[in-house]
């Protein structure tokens, strides 16, 4: 009997210690940090509130930055839809990730930084806009749009199954989010979710709740909307004017009942409005319909229908905006009430920057600063202090290497981007001095240049090449707007040395050359041609 006993206590000594190394073990997983990563589309920084622009109201992303850090200065580097996603996954230039333009081919098969969380132990999950053909690698659960998506009834494609959801495309994608947070993911393991929205992409087309939103408003235009482009010849040539190439139809909605006003791009909205349901047609015509008769009654020209078209560019743009704004929210408010708060890393940036009426211009892909910089908000309780405004040039190559230091996880040697863990907890005491960009997709839509050039804390240079030789440089600290190009002026002549040396730093160091710039045209060509 007292043998018996003795070994039921060992027993029993034996459980309770494997339960609690089970535990620890589990606690241990727990400890790494969550990652939720929130991306939405062409979100320029002018239009969240934490930015100081006084445009809009974004209560909920400024949450982000009063509860961790806003960076003032967040860049991509290469303003472009799909290139701009391959870099932030990769950590690589996108000559050296491949993805150069929005025609050419992803390569899943490469490494990501997904990919090696998953392999570490992080639940993976790719929610909602990633515009990269082919089924997503590295994540345990995919649920993503085809190509552009689309506002109104919108497609997914889950697990590689395409189906069709109904709602409006930024309540659906934070839906899907939630879901997944609370009934697909399992419990005792960190996780990294990326929910991306399409919002506020063109033709930013407003949830029915939000149509009204700042009706009462007025919007001045910028003081350089009315840009001549003196001395900038690659700025005179795009096709992103507001006046010039904003479609009345597609881009502005004036699809009147009796297709008087015939553009170019009419049909391509028409086939967006029909994807409506009848009480969302109703609800939009009551809208729209007064507005079209209204614009049809003035016959708007020049400047007066310039800045009609911008007004109601930007009402539509910020609409789509506060869904976004929604659909943090609600993100942020599940965070804190099933005690992931503390534990999770939540950041707030966009694809890349974008155009609100500065030198006239909508879209993006020029390295001017409005599509260049991006909005860049990060929270984590555990490291970094509310309210940390963050100073110093950070990129999208980052963000792959800085969720691995949190992760614990060896950052690859080809990683070109650094980990700002430590700038954005106070303790880094060196960082970079000067960030490369590079832009590709020319000959092609809204016919910007090609270029590539340099920034630092207080200079650009910019060199557009290929159908054109012409060099720009900026003193961003005397001319923030970029509206005096100073090359070759004979005050700035070391300072026009000392970029162009510069220059040359970054294409060295990131593996840049002629020779990469004249195989990445040949490909684009051809895949255009084809």
């Amino acid at each position: 009997m007292k043998n018996t006993g003795l070994i039921v206590v060992t027993l029993l000594m034996l459980c309770f210690s494997c339960k609690e190394e089970k535990k620890e073990e589990v606690s241990e997983k727990q400890e790494r940090p969550n990652i939720v990563f929130i991306m939405s589309d062409d979100h320029a920084y002018q239009a969240i509130s934490a930015y100081g622009k006084g445009l809009n109201n974004t209560p909920n992303i400024d949450r982000i930055a009063k509860e961790g850090a806003l960076f003032n200065r967040g860049f991509v580097t290469n303003s472009i839809c799909a290139p701009s996603r391959a870099v932030l996954l990769t950590g690589k230039h996108s000559f050296v990730n491949g993805k150069v333009d929005n025609v050419s081919p992803f390569d899943w098969e490469q490494d990501n930084f997904a990919k090696a969380l998953q392999k570490s132990g992080y639940q993976t999950a790719m929610i909602g806009k990633i515009h990269l053909d082919g089924l997503p690698q590295g994540f345990d659960y995919s649920n993503v749009l085809p190509g552009q998506g689309l506002y109104y009834s919108p497609e997914f494609i889950e697990n590689g199954v395409k189906k069709t959801y109904p709602g409006y495309i930024t309540q659906v994608t934070t839906d899907i989010a939630l879901d997944w947070l609370e009934n697909k993911r399992e419990k005792d393991k960190p996780f990294l979710m990326m929910y991306h929205q399409k919002a506020p992409h063109r033709t930013w087309m407003p949830e029915i709740k939000y149509l009204t939103l700042m009706d009462s408003i007025t919007f001045d235009p910028p003081a350089n909307f009315f840009d001549n482009y003196e001395r900038r010849p690659a700025a005179a040539k795009q096709e992103m004017s507001i006046f010039e190439d904003m479609d009345v139809v597609y881009d502005l909605k004036m699809l009147d009942k009796e297709g008087e006003i015939e553009t170019k791009y009419r049909k391509y909205f028409q086939k967006k409005y029909d994807r409506m349901t009848e009480e969302q047609k109703v609800a939009w015509d009551a809208y729209y319909d007064p507005i079209i008769a209204d614009f049809k009654s003035k016959n708007l020209q020049g400047k007066e229908l310039a800045k009609w078209k911008y007004n109601r560019y930007m009402h539509d743009y910020l609409r789509t905006v506060q869904s976004v704004d929604d659909g943090v929210g609600e993100v942020l408010d599940y965070l804190k009430a099933n005690g992931l708060e503390e534990n999770t890393i939540v950041v707030y940036t966009s694809d890349q920057g974008f155009y609100l009426g500065e030198h006239g211009w909508f879209d993006k892909r020029f390295m001017y600063e409005e599509s260049f910089r991006t909005p860049l908000l990060v929270k984590y309780p555990k490291e970094i202090k509310p309210g940390t405004v963050i100073n110093e040039l950070v990129q999208n190559i980052d963000f792959a290497p800085t969720f691995l230091d949190y992760a614990g996880i060896d950052i690859s040697k080809d990683i070109q981007g650094e980990s700002f863990r430590k700038l954005v907890k106070g303790e880094a005491s060196e960082w970079r001095n000067a960030i490369y960009y590079t832009y590709y997709e020319f000959p092609g839509e809204h016919h910007v240049k090609r270029h590539h050039g340099v920034r630092t804390d207080r200079y650009k240079l910019i060199h557009f090449y290929y159908d054109i030789d012409q060099w720009e440089l900026y003193d961003l600290e005397k001319d923030p707007s970029e509206m005096h190009n100073l090359y070759n002026d004979p005050a700035y002549v070391s300072v026009q040395e000392d970029m162009h040396k510069q220059l040359e730093n970054m294409r060295t160091k990131y593996g840049d050359n002629d020779a990469l710039d004249k195989q990445n045209l040949e490909h684009y060509l051809e895949v255009v041609k084809e």
